[in-house]
Order: C-alpha cells, then sequence, then structure tokens
C-alpha cells in the first residue's frame, strides 16, 4: 500500500486529469494555469471565456464534491464495518439514503426543485427525520446495534415502497426522481460544495477522535468494557455522527451505492482492520474511485450523461457478488 503523504499528491493530480475531461477539453496544464491565475500568482492561460466559466463554475466545484462525497462515503463505510463487525457492511444499511430519497421525490412532485436548494433541503431534512425515528424506536435500555440494524432494514423496505408508489401516482416525475436516486454530480455548485465540505470537515475529525474506541469495540462489547470503553455511547455517537455525513452527502449527490462497502473492505485486505489507518487511506481511495466513477458518468456517453450511481455499481456490484462465490459465509 502506498505512503497515506503520497495520496496528497495522487488526489490533486486526479482531479487535474478529471477537470480536463469533457464535452469542452481543458488541457491539465490549462487547468493548473487559471488557478494559479485566479490565485494571482500566475500568467493567465489563452483560453476563450467560456472555457474559463466552464472550469471554474460547472468543472472544479464538481471535481470537489466527487472527491468530498467519496471521502465521506467510505469513511462512513469503514464506521459501519467497525461497529457491525462485518467486513461488508454498507453504510446505506439503516434507510438514511431512503429517507433522503423520499424528501427528494416529494420535493420532485411539489416542484420545489425549481427554488435553489428545494430538492436538497427536503432531503436532508427527511433522512434526518429519518435518524430521528430508528434512534427513537430503539431507545431504551436494550437499545443494541442489532435492533439499529433491524429497524433501519425494516425502514429502509417501507420508504423504498412509499418512493415507488409516489413514482408510479407521479409519472411524469419519475425520470427525475430515478435518476437522482441513482446518484448524480451535476447540479453541485460551490455553495454545495461549502456546506458539504463543512459537514465533512467536522464529522471527519470528530469520527477519528474516536477511533481508538471503535479499535476496542471490533474486539467485542464486553472487552471493549473491560478496557474502559462506555461501548453505547461510542456505537450510538459513531452511528449518529455517520449518519449525519450519509445524509448530508446524499442530500446533494443522491443516492451512490458501493463505495462505503467496496472501498473499506478492499483497503481492509491491504492495511489490516486498525479503524484508524481504515479511515484514512479509504477516505484517499474514495475519494479517487468516486472522481473516477464520476468522470466516466458524464463523458463515457457525450453529449448524454449517466448517473454516477450506474457506474460504482457496474464495479461494486461484481465486486460483491465475487466474494460470496468465494465462501466469505461469515461475513453475512
Amino acid at each position: 500500500m502506498l505512503p497515506a503523504f503520497l495520496f496528497f499528491a495522487i488526489i490533486p493530480i486526479a482531479m487535474f486529469m478529471a477537470a480536463s475531461f469533457g464535452a469542452v477539453q481543458v488541457s491539465p496544464a490549462d487547468c493548473f494555469l487559471l488557478i494559479l491565475n485566479k490565485l494571482g500568482i500566475g500568467p493567465a492561460p489563452e483560453v476563450s471565456p467560456n472555457v474559463n466559466y466552464i472550469f471554474f463554475q460547472l468543472r472544479l466545484p464538481r471535481v470537489i464534491m466527487a472527491v468530498l462525497g467519496g471521502a465521506a462515503l467510505a469513511v462512513c463505510g469503514c464506521v459501519f464495518q467497525s461497529i457491525f463487525r462485518n467486513p461488508i457492511c454498507d453504510p446505506y444499511i439503516l434507510g438514511i439514503s431512503s429517507g433522503a430519497s423520499l424528501g427528494a421525490a416529494v420535493a420532485f412532485v411539489l416542484g420545489w426543485n425549481v427554488f435553489v436548494f428545494g430538492v436538497t433541503l427536503s432531503a436532508l431534512v427527511t433522512a434526518l427525520l429519518t435518524l430521528a425515528l430508528i434512534f427513537a424506536i430503539t431507545r431504551g435500555q436494550h437499545r443494541s446495534t442489532y435492533s439499529l440494524l433491524l429497524v433501519g432494514v425494516a425502514l429502509n423496505f417501507f420508504l423504498s415502497a412509499v418512493i415507488t408508489l409516489i413514482m408510479v401516482l407521479h409519472q411524469e416525475s419519475m425520470h427525475k426522481i430515478m435518476f437522482w436516486t441513482m446518484g448524480s454530480l451535476a447540479n453541485a455548485g460551490w455553495s454545495e460544495v461549502m456546506i458539504v465540505a463543512l459537514g465533512f470537515i467536522t464529522i471527519i475529525f470528530a469520527l477519528f477522535y474516536i477511533s481508538k474506541d471503535l479499535n476496542l469495540i471490533q474486539l467485542g462489547e464486553e472487552t471493549a468494557k473491560t478496557l474502559g470503553v462506555n461501548t453505547r455511547r461510542v456505537t450510538m455517537l459513531a452511528l449518529a455522527l455517520s449518519s449525519l455525513l450519509i445524509a448530508i452527502v446524499v442530500s446533494f449527490c443522491g443516492v451512490i451505492g458501493f463505495v462505503g462497502l467496496v472501498i473499506p473492505h478492499i483497503v481492509r485486505l491491504l492495511v489490516g482492520s486498525d479503524c484508524r489507518r481504515m479511515m484514512l487511506y479509504s477516505l484517499f481511495a474514495g475519494a479517487v474511485f468516486l472522481l473516477l466513477a464520476d468522470t466516466i458518468a458524464r463523458t463515457i456517453a457525450l453529449p448524454s450523461e449517466l448517473p454516477v450511481g450506474s457506474i460504482t455499481a457496474i464495479v461494486g456490484g461484481p465486486y460483491f457478488i465475487f466474494l460470496l462465490l468465494r465462501g466469505k459465509r461469515e461475513y453475512l
């Protein structure tokens, strides 16, 4: 596995390469010069104002959103896999994504998508309400990861059924809802990037802070308790923080599956199960993975665009089946 500091170099290079691809080609060198000129420390490249607009208002915010979203989903995947002690646990397992999808579906049906943050705000509110409902149902002395898992799965099925019913009853909005539920970074702008970045930085630091306790929880709740860890408090805090970050990402990017499943699992095989190392490497690997997937999604079928979730599913689905074919029944 590459040293962590090398990823600091890989990610900017990958971002420049991704920003150069599209219907309008912009060379990586011009991308670099455009940024330097924007910072006032370099000459202006010989590009048209149209290219300047495309790069700064469309490409760059989208590339940054892909990096933030991929990193967030991968880190949340590490947290969920550590808490549930299941190497193929998905961060969407509690139904947060379905809650966000329901809010987005309602927004499309009611026409709120014409307003700034209309769909995003609705999706974020319903995602957070779903999280609150899960904790409310499982509150009390008997709350456990097992009960959280069962309630989350049940809500996932229920909310998915409601979304399907909405699409059947409002077929004029079906295409928009389906495209959103498969994930898209097409609407990423600087306002959206700033909000996601703020939530990402705050929550990621908090998760890294409790990563030592998460390592002990992986050994078993009884073992962690004997070592002085308040397992119930740490578990609920980690799940709440991760679910909040998932809600933020999903509300801006739609549902992008398999990033939080595949990336942490591969990283675990490469660097071991130490939670802090897993989170660090998953952060970088998830960012690069989603950046690559989004670049393919918006360039492979020009002038049309594919949902980025379809690209991640094409990679993640076969990998998941591969794990099953290898007979890893102990993960299920």
